[in-house]
């Protein structure tokens, strides 16, 4: 047990310096400018109580009327200068109320957390009967980097082992598509971690002030599909989900 709380310790201190870091030099992006966003929008439209989990400086839900909850100290407070309701916070110990939100946002974030199972089961907690969950994560440990590992991920998961997580929650994936922003070549990302552990100002500079900008121009429109798509060749799925906590899991 207290192997365990060592390492899941270790683990937010890892990502805590990580972000904090990246965050500081960073502005603030507007949800609109995301491919996410004409997915997200009639959702966020229809949602009366939203929250986002570790949204960074990179929120998918919109400021105004959003609860968002961060690791870092640093998001937390642009956030808040920004007028959002903002606060620093863990994933497995959230501050809320049972059932308080029917809109529930979690990208990017399952990955970091050493017991995931705890996080998403946290989530269910707070999130309403018949809630819709987003979550995005990154698939097959085969395709391990470096680059994983200095973000602070924890694991990527196998097809079989992520749809056993959802069903065990009592999800039900009404669309999905291929997600994430990392580059294909192999070279780039190595050119970042270099750059992140050896010259970590200027590259947290580069990213935040030219990479960022260039990807979000160039960024592609989402491809959702309904139900769970096939995810063999997939490395990063985006997921909308259901909440259903005494249905029958379904996936496509």
């Amino acid at each position: 047990m207290s192997n365990a709380l060592g390492n899941e310790s270790k683990g937010v201190d890892v990502n805590r310096q990580f972000y904090d870091a990246l965050w500081s030099s960073a502005s603030l992006t507007d949800p609109k400018r995301f491919n996410t966003w004409p997915l997200f929008e009639p959702l966020i439209a229809a949602s009366t109580a939203r929250l986002e989990v570790a949204p960074g400086l990179r929120p998918r839900l919109p400021i105004d009327g959003t609860h968002f909850v961060d690791l870092s100290e640093s998001a937390v407070e642009t956030l808040r200068a920004h007028g959002a309701d903002a606060i620093a916070g863990r994933i497995t110990a959230l501050p809320f109320d049972d059932a308080r939100f029917d809109l529930v946002c979690a990208l990017d974030i399952i990955e970091h957390v050493s017991d995931d199972r705890r996080a998403l089961a946290e989530l269910m907690r707070v999130a309403a009967p018949d809630a819709v969950v987003l979550l995005s994560m990154p698939l097959h440990p085969s395709r391990w980097t470096a680059f994983d590992a200095l973000v602070g991920h924890q694991r990527r998961y196998e097809p079989v082992e992520l749809i056993e997580l959802l069903e065990s929650n009592g999800l039900n994936v009404v669309h999905s598509a291929v997600y994430g922003m990392q580059p294909e070549s192999s070279w780039l990302l190595d050119a970042g971690v270099w750059g992140l552990r050896h010259r970590p100002r200027f590259a947290n500079w580069l990213y935040n002030r030219v990479l960022m900008p260039l990807g979000l121009h160039f960024q592609k429109p989402l491809m959702p599909v309904e139900g769970l798509l096939d995810l063999r060749h997939v490395d990063e799925v985006l997921l909308i989900c259901r909440r259903r906590p005494h249905g029958t899991f379904v996936h496509a």
